[in-house]
C-alpha cells in the first residue's frame, strides 16, 4: 500500500504534534528497539522515531531497515526524526494517533 500525497499531508500534520515514542541510540537496532517499534505501530499507527548518534547515510539505512522489518511506510524524514505509518484495521481509537487527531 502506497500513501497518496493527500494522505501524507494529513499524516504529516498529525505527526507535527507528536513526540518520538521510539528512540534509537548508539547501540543501533536491537531486539528491544524492534519490539518497541512493533508495539508502537500496532497501538498508535503513526509514530515518530528519533535516531541519535548516526550520520545521514547511516540514518537512511536504519530507516530503510525499520521500514522493511515493520512493514510501515515512511511519511517524512527530517534530520534525526522519521515519521512512520502502518495501518491497523483493529486499532483502538483511544490509542491510535490517526483516529484521535484526524476527526
Amino acid at each position: 500500500m502506497s500513501l497518496t500525497a493527500a494522505q501524507k499531508k494529513t499524516l504529516r500534520s498529525v505527526g507535527h504534534i507528536l513526540n518520538p515514542v521510539v528512540r534509537i541510540g548508539d547501540k543501533g537496532l536491537t531486539e528491544g528497539v524492534m519490539g518497541e517499534l512493533e508495539r508502537a505501530l500496532t497501538d498508535h499507527e503513526l509514530i515518530k522515531v528519533s535516531i541519535a548518534g548516526a550520520e545521514r547515510d547511516e540514518r537512511a539505512e536504519i530507516i530503510q531497515h525499520l521500514l522493511e522489518q515493520s512493514g510501515a511506510e515512511l511519511v517524512q524524514s527530517i534530520g534525526k526524526t522519521a515519521l512512520l505509518y502502518r495501518h491497523n484495521p483493529k486499532a483502538d481509537p483511544r490509542l491510535s494517533n490517526v483516529a484521535r487527531y484526524t476527526q
